[in-house]
């Protein structure tokens, strides 16, 4: 799948230059680029999934970003030898000049991560031993690049044909599970990281009847539900009936102690401190199993949840929102919104609920100096968190235009 959390490529500081060009950048490769590029990815990679609990990897770094070629556990497929053609930053393809491989196709990527995983199951289900995959699809999002026979098939734009052809991936990976015999026994479960990305051709789909964020206001990257409220679908036979729904509040990073618990493993105290099992919910439960979630846009602004209200601690989306986010200058300081009443957050209750405001501006300043939002000890954060900063740059006196000094 798609890793994007980072590896330890072994590149020496002044090889850098040598390695990233720049962005829809094809420079002529020198002697040197390919001397530098044999040497860095001939080595094994650290920092990646193998090197943080997984036993295999199969994927990208990043599928629009440099190197262009598969990893392999911790080795890249093969060694890039040129760069990235230009004329692959067209049309919302490739975003990052870099090294690739001779000849890369990005249309091959989400076939050949589907062949794996396909591969992958086959092969566990066989085994006395439960199997875990974990598949970060490449798709719907940069590149778009849609294979021929998906191509137009959504009667909308490139990235609706993606969305198609990444239908299908899920639909062989899933058929694939059942040939197995394991699907009565799996948990499955489907989400997305973050809402739709304008970038990709909204205006061209709005104008056609289709509206990927609906009825949320934002896209991806905001702080708004258009950026972070995502689909979550589960099948688990025996457990999970099918066709329910639940509302209550959920985050992802509630997976590791779900995990945990389906496995009958108790995590240290000082992990997963902000992770609740969903296994109560999975099993039917209607009870809460999580009172707040706090999110942040691209910018860093920080959003909580406490129930069916939310606050943004700032004006804006602080993402992708464009023309959304301007609208908020003259705003109050904060953002309150009834997610019942308005899912669109609509209507701004900061200024008629300021008590509420306040408790919830405590709620968060609790929750970060905790440390954690679980039952437990105090827990460090990894670095300093100053979360109300651009409630003070509002607070922060205006600037007007300089005076000129007065000449005698």
């Amino acid at each position: 799948g798609k890793w994007h959390l980072g590896w330890d490529w072994a590149i020496a500081s002044e090889q850098r230059p040598l390695f990233a060009p720049g962005r829809g950048e094809a420079p002529s490769v020198t002697d040197a680029h390919r001397a530098a590029w044999k040497e860095v990815y001939a080595k094994p990679i650290a920092g990646g999934p193998t090197t943080r609990g997984f036993d295999s990897y199969f994927g990208t770094d990043v599928p629009n970003w440099p190197p262009y070629c598969f990893i392999e556990t911790d080795r890249t497929v093969g060694i890039p030898s040129e760069f990235l053609p230009a004329n692959l930053f067209k049309n919302n393809l490739a975003s990052l000049g870099g090294p690739a491989l001779a000849g890369w196709k990005l249309e091959g990527i989400l076939p050949a991560l589907t062949d794996r995983a396909c591969a992958f199951i086959e092969r566990s289900a066989k085994q006395q031993e439960p199997f875990f995959l974990y598949m970060p699809l490449t798709t719907p999002h940069t590149p778009l690049a849609v294979n021929r026979e998906w191509q137009g098939k959504s009667g909308l734009n490139n990235y609706a044909d993606l969305v198609m052809e990444t239908d299908a991936a899920v639909g062989r990976v899933l058929a694939a599970l059942e040939k197995s015999g394991a699907a009565d026994k799996t948990l499955v479960i489907f989400t997305s990281d973050n809402g739709f990305a304008p970038y990709i051709g909204v205006k061209d789909l709005e104008a056609k009847g289709h509206f990927p964020s609906g009825p949320l206001r934002g896209y991806k990257a905001d702080a708004w539900e258009g950026g972070h409220r995502v689909p979550f679908m589960v099948r688990w036979p025996g457990v999970v009936k099918p066709t329910t729904r639940c509302d209550q509040l959920v985050m992802q990073a509630d997976f590791m102690a779900t995990f945990a618990d389906v496995l009958g493993a108790k995590l240290p105290a000082n992990a997963g401190e902000d992770s609740f099992s969903l296994l109560p919910l999975l099993r039917g439960e209607e009870k809460p199993i999580r009172q707040h979630a706090i999110s942040h846009a691209s910018s860093g602004l920080p959003s909580l949840r406490q129930g069916d209200w939310k606050i943004i601690f700032g004006q804006a989306g602080g993402g992708f929102g464009g023309a959304a986010a301007k609208a908020e200058n003259t705003a109050p300081r904060a953002q309150l919104y009834d997610l019942a009443a308005d899912i669109g957050e609509t209507k701004n209750l900061a200024a008629e609920k300021p008590a509420l405001v306040t408790e919830l501006t405590a709620v968060m300043e609790r929750l970060v100096t905790d440390g954690r939002s679980t039952p437990g000890a105090k827990q460090a954060n990894d670095i300093p968190v100053n979360w109300k900063r651009f409630l003070e740059a509002q607070d922060a006196p205006k600037k007007g235009p300089a005076k000129k000094a007065r000449q005698q």
